[in-house]
């Protein structure tokens, strides 16, 4: 089935990254350091950038961390990174924004959290102060509300009324619904206070997969901001990847979402850049954006008792994503290509076909060669102890080829 139309919102922009509107939907990740620890955090942002973070947000908790911003974005931007960096801010974010002006002039967005900007307040004095400053520095603000800490006296007086209905919803359908109205309430409010309709990004996220298609299927339908889409605690490993996958998806397919972020929770001393591969392959397998060649391989059985072809596939998925930055800047379009690494005779042949370049491995017992397809087309077939140097060197040939910038020719 294929994707539905993209559901049609404002474009905002976070830095130069454009979001919403026909913009292509974007992968966005944070940074998990103590945002004081500047060099710790540059090498996170760096780390997260190079991975294909097109935004990374970071904590600004204390003054310490507000006090850091300028600097690692100098810092980085000195080793020429340039992604949008984010302040996610809760509480205290209007102390911190009006007492340090150099930390809100070097973020490309705030984000904030209703739920907790003015909390023992009658007002909304916090918030307005907030978007007083964005408004100062022309930055676009995230206003993401979150069910672990909703406002408590708005999910209160909702529930109260939903009890002296004759017919009152379920619980969840009201939780919703708060959730949905402290969003939409909010961003009402900024635009009061001067704050441009495409210089706000919603974003209403849950821990359960049906949950978050329901918010966001519901808030889709009521406005039309740009929607940041993620689970708001995935987890780890399997699960974190499954649920956000699950619920990406669904929301994707329906045209639902600008801008998204994989929650995972990393393994004790774990590559953060996970998250970032996760969202990618998400949104490649839907065949909505392209980030890297694709590697297909089979999962082995009995005809496979040989490790050699899952060696050789994942040596070359690891080739494929170490080259790919440079590829990137010489080859238009290298990010579409599609690799099969197949370990027998049933499918190996019929699959490589399909794919742009193609290895099939002998199975256990098969004649000891391995066909080499490129385009559909047997072009050679690999033996010996140098399959890997020489099946690269192929794929190498094919992408200086397949993929170089065509020369502008002068009349």
């Amino acid at each position: 089935m294929a994707v539905m139309q993209r559901r049609k919102s404002y474009e905002a922009r976070i830095g130069t990254v454009r979001v919403g509107g026909t913009a292509p939907v974007m992968v966005q990740s944070m940074t998990n350091t103590d945002t004081a620890d500047i060099a710790s955090t540059v090498k996170q942002v760096a780390a997260l950038a190079k991975a294909g973070s097109e935004v990374v947000r970071v904590t600004v908790n204390n003054e310490a961390a507000a006090a850091a911003v300028s600097p690692i974005v100098d810092e980085l931007a000195s080793m020429g990174v340039h992604v949008p960096i984010v302040g996610d801010f809760h509480y205290n974010g209007h102390l911190l924004l009006k007492n340090f002006p150099e930390c809100a002039r070097a973020l490309a967005k705030y984000r904030i959290n209703p739920g907790n900007v003015s909390i023992g307040r009658k007002n909304d004095d916090n918030f307005r102060t907030m978007i007083d400053i964005a408004i100062e520095n022309d930055r676009p603000v995230r206003i993401g509300v979150n069910w672990g800490s909703l406002d408590q006296s708005l999910l209160a007086r909702m529930m109260d009324e939903n009890a002296k209905l004759s017919s009152p919803r379920e619980p969840r359908e009201v939780m919703i619904e708060a959730m949905i109205t402290s969003a939409l309430h909010s961003a009402e409010l900024a635009e009061s206070y001067g704050l441009k309709g495409d210089h706000i990004i919603l974003s209403a996220k849950v821990s359960g997969v049906q949950d978050l298609v329901d918010v966001y299927r519901q808030l889709a339908a009521r406005c039309q901001y740009p929607l940041h889409l993620g689970l708001t605690e995935a987890g780890m490993g399997a699960k974190g990847i499954v649920a956000s996958t699950a619920g990406l998806a669904i929301l994707l397919q329906e045209g639902i979402g600008d801008t998204i972020r994989v929650s995972l929770t990393p393994a004790p001393g774990g590559d953060r850049t996970e998250e970032v591969q996760v969202a990618q392959q998400v949104l490649q397998s839907l065949g909505i954006r392209s980030f890297l060649p694709q590697v297909t391989a089979c999962p082995g059985c009995g005809r496979t008792t040989s490790t050699y072809f899952q060696e050789l596939a994942q040596q070359i998925q690891f080739y494929v994503r170490e080259q790919m930055p440079a590829w990137r800047k010489q080859y238009v379009g290298v990010e579409e290509m599609k690799l099969a690494v197949m370990g027998c005779i049933v499918n190996g042949p019929g699959e490589s076909k399909h794919a742009n370049i193609g290895i099939s491995l002998p199975g256990t017992f098969e004649e000891p060669k391995a066909p080499v397809f490129v385009d559909g087309r047997l072009v050679t077939t690999l033996k010996g102890d140098h399959i890997v140097e020489e099946f690269k060197q192929i794929l190498d040939e094919y992408v200086q080829v397949k993929y170089a910038k065509k020369e502008t020719v002068k009349v």
